[in-house]
């Protein structure tokens, strides 16, 4: 059964399903509704046998047809269909409501289509449309799908592959998005809102939000909706959201849990474009919260509502355009460019305190709660198009879809920095893997360390630290680089700045001796001039000053930290002026932090004016706060790379293996089918030789060149080299003594012996782990690092989600440890990084090829100057979970 929840280009939803037979008069209805000149489109004919159509559309089964039918409530608002013209070719046809032309469903059915046409054989769909028929002409051609039209007798026939191409799926991202930021638009942007359980009494949550609307001047209708009060805080109320005499945008819901289904249904009748539901005893509340959570949002998928929560603390919009504040919190942000996304509400209401307090202005805030179906991946998608929107603050304790996440948060950043906190960073427990690979991802965290570092998330360990590089962020540029100049007037803080900075991986470097001269000109001669800067206690604002010029002129720093500490004469704010000022005309962008060392706090002379500057309580803080923003900046410049494709790829071979692998159930694959799935993806593979018995392994020792390896073959046996499973430098008229004794000692530490492996010995070289774990969430994550029989004793690894991009395979491996070792440690010849990197992005390919992989153990990789081939690999198959339909709507 096919069936799917998508979005439209407004931001409202429908169902997409198959068509079945109960459906026949709800087809016909929808049939009968299009107009004549929608009906001739559709039919070729002015008078169309309708009911003839409505019921093969219900009665036609696969694989000679497929129809799907878009519902919005009871109602069918459109209907697409393929009919088989042959073995690899079908025949489309749309049809659409007049009333929702122009929202993207026939885009939408179009894809799905396709998709499933794909799976089924089907490479190539043919679709007659009459010349005046341009809206669906344009459907096809702006799918993204290479269209060919040719023009015969009265029709134009159109034809395009069913394949899914780059260009066919970056359209329908693009669409996706610009579906998810109007969604959330309708949301932030609303110009009405109800408030459904409004309180006359405030200190309660209905009297509180409903008084923050009024009190924050919302530019819009504000509607207290309250059976049993007819005025609320000096404003008429309404017992029913019905009884409201206009259209109503946004309703928040503040009644009891068991209240609020009837509730949401009759906004739905009302016409109400979203929900935000503050109740609690949802998904958060066992059993039947979960029931409840699960009607709530298929009320609102039926009517095309979107909902934010339940279970959440509500949303607030500071444009003046619309002063929305729609949370039941004592105080309310001061605008900005800042948004900020919480999953917890509590923390949001401290959130938005802490950051008055910091005078850190947000552009909007939400609390998602539940998650049930707008998520922080639709707010993400809104913040990337707000010219509102220049600094994203995530708080986070799970993910709902996390490779979505990752493919958004990569764009957005680009643009926009993302800082997170994400609780759970302990590990969840270890995976019951059996494989190196598995050891080594078996904290959880892991995977969402990789999915940040790709996407150029920045992660911070505390909520301190997220405000910390917030501070920096939304009031100065991404340093350009890693040096940093430190300018103080006590020398004991300096030194406390330059040893953290160096702990975070910044280098506070010695200055040029022309910049020392010129510093000596007005700073005393007692002081320390190579960086730090101790200027001693007996400077002047002035000398804070000139010293942050000289330091900006001489392009030695890519960042200057400035500390004050209080001396007897020296006035902190003559000291934040002359920063400001000197901040002010600085020929190019320098970052500058300051730390004030003073129980008076920030000056507010930091605070104001045209040039902010964040301003730190201790040195440790502003080296954490400037090394987060350099990583960010690295990141940010760093090319974005793309994920390959190769063209020697016989990924349909090796599905056919893994197919008739899995009809009998999920296993590790043996040696033979392990190198028939990497060869198929050209993945380079030791020359190898099986055997079942030791005269046979002697055999086939002579089609291979000496010196040999020998391994043993047994299901159950991991770690081949402690149970005696692996012989070295052998040569051909050794390998059948070594085999027998092998056996001998394989299945007296307890395996079953099923065979031998004979391979060339590679000499020389470095031995790498390639890995693969498919996780619930994540999908495949792939792991690169140190490997060989030490793997899990060094665990000097990298991770990331696939697929990866040229780029994400060179970072990888340029952040572990053993990195030198790769290049030319103490002399060696430098290995050939090229081909390893090639190695990791074909095992990316592959794994995304093939879902059934749950584990890939590729250890050893042996690289050399040559080049680099698997020695030794391992595969386990089980069946996946199916994935979700194209564009179909998952939180």
């Amino acid at each position: 059964m096919f069936q799917a929840d998508v979005v439209l280009r407004d931001g409202s939803t429908v169902r997409i399903r198959n068509a079945g037979a109960d459906d026949e008069p709800a087809l016909l209805a929808f049939l009968q509704r299009l107009s004549p000149q929608a009906r001739y489109t559709r039919f070729f004919s002015g008078a169309p046998d309708l009911p003839r159509a409505a019921h093969q559309a219900v009665t036609g089964s696969a694989p000679h047809r497929l129809d799907l039918l878009a519902w919005s409530g009871s109602t069918i608002v459109a209907h697409a269909a393929y009919v088989r013209m042959g073995a690899q070719r079908a025949e489309v046809a749309f049809a659409v409501d007049d009333r929702l032309h122009g929202r993207g469903i026939a885009t939408l059915l179009l894809g799905q289509l396709a998709e499933t046409a794909d799976r089924a054989g089907i490479t190539v769909f043919e679709a007659s449309v009459l010349p005046q028929n341009h809206e669906m002409i344009e459907v096809f051609r702006l799918s993204g799908f290479p269209v060919r039209v040719t023009a015969e007798p009265g029709t134009l026939q159109v034809e395009f592959p069913t394949s899914l191409s780059p260009t066919a799926i970056e359209h329908y991202e693009q669409r996706e998005q610009m579906a998810a930021a109007a969604a959330v638009g309708r949301m932030l942007r609303p110009r009405s809102v109800a408030v459904i359980g409004a309180s006359r009494s405030r200190g309660t949550i209905g009297g509180e939000l409903f008084h923050n609307l009024l009190a924050h001047g919302f530019t819009g209708a504000v509607y207290p909706v309250n059976p049993h009060a007819p005025v609320i805080q000096s404003v008429v109320a309404y017992r029913s959201v019905l009884d409201v005499p206009g259209p109503v945008d946004l309703a928040v819901i503040v009644v009891p849990a068991v209240d609020v289904l009837a509730v949401a249904r009759e906004c739905g009748r009302k016409g109400v474009a979203s929900l935000v539901v503050i109740s609690a005893g949802f998904g958060e509340a066992g059993a039947e919260g979960i029931e409840r959570q699960r009607e709530l949002l298929s009320i609102c998928r039926e009517s095309g509502m979107r909902l934010c929560g339940p279970n959440c603390m509500g949303v607030i919009n500071t444009d003046p355009a619309v002063s929305m504040d729609a949370t039941f919190g004592p105080v309310s942000p001061p605008p900005g460019r800042v948004g900020f996304l919480s999953q917890s509400g509590g923390l949001g209401l401290a959130v938005i305190d802490f950051a008055s307090a910091l005078s850190l202005g947000l552009a909007w805030f939400v609390s998602v709660g539940n998650k049930a179906d707008l998520s922080g991946n639709d707010f993400l998608q809104f913040a990337e198009s707000d010219p509102n929107t220049e600094l994203v603050l995530l708080y986070l304790e799970s993910f709902g879809n996390p490779r979505k996440f990752a493919r958004i948060a990569r764009r957005v950043a680009r643009r926009t920095p993302i800082i997170a906190v994400k609780s759970g960073r302990s590990a969840a427990g270890a995976r019951a893997t059996s494989s190196h690979t598995g050891a080594l991802l078996a904290a959880s965290d892991v995977t969402v360390d990789a999915l940040f570092r790709q996407a150029g998330v920045i992660r911070t360990d505390t909520l301190g630290e997220l405000f910390d590089v917030a501070a920096f962020l939304a009031n100065q540029p991404p340093p350009t680089g890693r040096r940093i100049g430190i300018i103080t007037n006590g020398g004991g803080p300096g030194i406390l700045c330059a040893d953290a900075c160096e702990a975070e991986g910044l280098t506070v470097p010695l200055l040029p001796d022309p910049v020392v001269a010129e510093l000596h000109q007005f700073l005393r001669a007692e002081a320390s001039l190579t960086n730090p800067v101790d200027m001693l206690a007996s400077a002047g604002a002035s000398d804070f000053g000139r010293a942050i010029e000289v330091l900006a002129r001489s392009e030695a720093v890519d960042a200057i930290v400035v500390l004050f500490v209080p001396p007897l004469v020296t006035r902190a704010d003559e000291v934040a002026l002359a920063i400001r000022a000197a901040a002010r005309g600085l020929e190019r962008p320098l970052p500058i932090a300051t730390v004030f060392l003073s129980a008076r706090g920030v000056p507010a002379e930091l605070k104001a004016g045209d040039v902010r500057i964040p301003s730190y309580q201790f040195p440790e803080d502003a080296a954490r706060a400037l090394a987060l923003a350099a990583r960010y900046g690295e990141w940010q410049r760093r090319p974005a790379g793309e994920v390959p494709t190769f063209d020697d790829q016989r990924a349909d071979e090796a599905a056919g293996l893994i197919a008739s692998v899995l009809a009998t159930g999920g296993r590790w694959l043996t040696p033979q089918e392990t190198h028939q799935v990497l060869g198929c993806h050209g993945i380079p593979l030791v020359p190898t030789r099986f055997a079942t018995t030791p005269d046979q392994a002697r055999a086939v020792a002579g089609d291979l060149v000496a010196p040999l390896v020998l391994k043993a073959i047994a299901p159950t046996l991991l770690h081949k080299s402690d149970a005696g499973g692996v012989r070295l430098n052998l040569s051909p008229d050794q390998i059948a003594s070594s085999a027998e004794d092998m056996a001998a000692k394989v299945t007296a530490a307890g395996h079953r012996l099923a065979g031998f492996q004979v391979q060339t010995m590679i000499a020389g070289g470095v031995e790498m782990l390639v890995g693969v774990v498919h996780d619930r969430l994540f999908g495949p994550v792939l792991a690169a690092g140190a490997g060989g029989v030490a793997v899990e004793l060094l665990k000097d690894v990298a991770v990331r989600i696939t697929p990866l991009t040229t780029a994400d395979a060179d970072d990888m491996l340029r952040s572990l440890r053993t990195f030198p070792l790769l290049t030319g440690y103490r002399g060696a010849v430098p290995v050939d990084l090229g081909a390893l990197k090639t190695v990791i992005l074909r095992v990316s390919a592959m794994v995304e090829a093939h879902p059934e992989i749950a584990e890939l153990d590729c250890n050893p990789v042996i690289v050399s100057p040559a080049g680099a081939t698997v020695a030794d690999a391992r595969i386990r198959l089980e069946v996946p979970e199916p994935r979700p339909p194209l564009s179909a709507r998952t939180t």
